[in-house]
């Protein structure tokens, strides 16, 4: 089993070091481990330019990026890998925009609903085994995040640990801990804070005694136990009723109140379409093609109309001038 360490932050300061400490406790536990630091790897952004998916759709065993950048290292990495373990530093509330760009090409270009649906297709056109997509997209894999941040007050580092947890869903990955090492600016550094790199060993630990089992075996959480019984973040969208949603993981709850408690049932079918499921990545597979059947026609239809209605669009700075 081989456990990857991915630092997002500064080479040999604290992300690197939390990491590593988790990849000692892998190790420990039995497990091949490798550590890449991405600082210097120039990952873009996702321009939307559809050839990943149009590629699977011509039958390509594995799915590209066209962008020359070193994003590929890291895919490679993340698909030769059995477990996975992440820190990166929070700047504004939220995860550093290096992670964000790697998720936005990730995710959606390994979405598993997709590859499954294209996989069937192949063996129903009669399609040999080496003409079938890349076996190591349908992998199993456990992960475990660290959010990393200078701030003492926890709202300034609130959404770290959930923005971590978007790299789990396209590609079915189970989470197993997190870690939330904010304060770091009045720490120091993680080496004078014990408890917190026992924490992430324990959570290199978790990441390896779990590969190899199936999902519904596997109990172990290191870390707060947050609000929502599978991201375990204490994140909630209202809507103005008791009917209140994971934002993160997508899933509905019973909110009520005893006392100064406040207390959030989520019934084991709401649990059960998480999206990191299969279920819950198959519900979002089946919104873009009904999305599909509905704006190609509006396309169509309006194919000789569209263009007149764009020029003012086109022509921005024109239009601007002349008005």
């Amino acid at each position: 089993m081989k456990v990857l360490g991915i630092s997002f932050g500064r080479k040999n300061q604290r992300s690197d070091v939390m990491v590593k400490e988790a990849l000692f406790a892998a190790k420990a536990a039995g497990a091949d481990v490798q550590f890449i630091n991405t600082i210097r790897m120039d990952i873009g952004h996702c321009r939307a330019c559809d050839y990943c998916s149009r590629n699977r759709d011509k039958g390509e065993r594995e799915i590209h990026c066209c962008m020359k950048d070193d994003y590929h290292i890291l895919e490679e990495a993340c698909l030769d890998a059995d477990g996975i373990i992440i820190a990166a530093p929070v700047y504004a509330v939220g995860i550093v925009g290096q992670f964000k760009n790697f998720v936005d090409r990730f995710g959606p270009s390994h979405d598993r609903a997709a590859l499954l649906e294209e996989n069937k297709k192949r063996i129903a056109e009669g399609k040999s085994e080496d003409e079938l997509l890349d076996p190591r997209y349908f992998k199993d894999r456990y992960v475990g995040y660290i959010s990393v941040g200078g701030a003492q007050t926890h709202n300034w580092v609130s959404l770290g640990l959930p923005m971590l947890d978007l790299f789990s869903f396209s590609f079915c990955m189970k989470c197993v801990g997190h870690v939330d090492a904010y304060d770091q600016g009045r720490t120091g550094h993680p080496l004078f804070d014990p408890a917190l790199m026992e924490q992430c060993a324990k959570l290199g630990d978790a990441v390896a005694r779990s590969i190899g089992k199936p999902y519904d075996e596997c109990e172990e959480w290191v870390g707060d136990e947050g609000v929502c019984p599978v991201c375990h973040n204490p994140l909630l969208s209202m809507n103005g009723t008791t009917k209140v949603e994971c934002p993160i993981c997508g899933i509905w709850g019973e909110l009520s109140v005893e006392g100064d408690k406040v207390k959030v049932d989520f019934p084991e079918e709401e649990i059960a379409r998480a999206r990191y499921t299969n279920t819950g990545i198959y519900e979002h597979y089946n919104e873009i093609q009904n999305m599909i059947k509905v704006c190609v026609p509006k396309l169509v239809a309006n194919k000789d109309v569209l263009p007149k209605m764009m020029e003012k669009y086109e022509r921005f700075e024109e239009t601007i001038a002349n008005m």
